[in-house]
């Protein structure tokens, strides 16, 4: 071979050894993430009330990883909308949502979160989703604990099954 000539080889592919530790590693992270949500509150409404139950004894988030709310959207991978939200609020909210870290979710909570509730008028937002998306809907006026748990549930659901992009080609 002349000094000149540079050898080309084939890409290798991945290994199957290296396909098996990211699946694991993927079911890892997350297990991890699944049990390790900081809810960020935005509370504005009547379903306060009912997302302070949700917290109490009889109910316990805790038990869902779930139980400490972060104040500070950077602490924050849940954001929690609970409530009515008017226009006036929509920008702050769009602030918030751009100043958690990723991988982040939201969580649209009662019916007024869900598509402006009752309030069929020119303040109220029909639904959240109009200014950030959203991972999961909890019905209802005000909704009863259980649905929420059940809906932080699905959550966690959706987090244990997706990719997780700490692996990259070298590992």
């Amino acid at each position: 071979m002349a000094a000149s000539t540079i050898p080309i080889h084939a890409a290798q592919a991945r290994s199957p050894a290296f396909e098996y530790l990211s699946t694991k590693k993927d079911e890892l992270v997350g297990w991890a993430r699944k049990f390790s949500l900081f809810p960020y509150p935005f509370v504005t409404a009547c379903c306060a009330m009912e997302f302070m139950s949700v917290s109490s004894s009889p109910y316990d988030t805790d038990r869902f990883g779930a139980a400490l709310p972060r104040f500070s959207p950077r602490q924050s991978d849940l954001l929690m909308v609970v409530g009515t939200l008017t226009h006036k609020q929509a920008p702050i909210l769009l602030k918030v949502y751009e100043q958690m870290c990723e991988p982040k979710w939201v969580m649209a909570f009662g019916a007024c979160a869900t598509s402006g509730g009752f309030y069929q008028n020119y303040a109220a937002v029909a639904g959240i989703d109009k200014i950030i998306p959203v991972d999961v809907y909890v019905p209802g006026c005000p909704p009863r604990p259980e649905t929420v748990i059940d809906a932080i549930m699905m959550l966690q659901d959706r987090i244990a099954r997706s990719q997780h992009l700490i692996v990259n080609d070298r590992f």
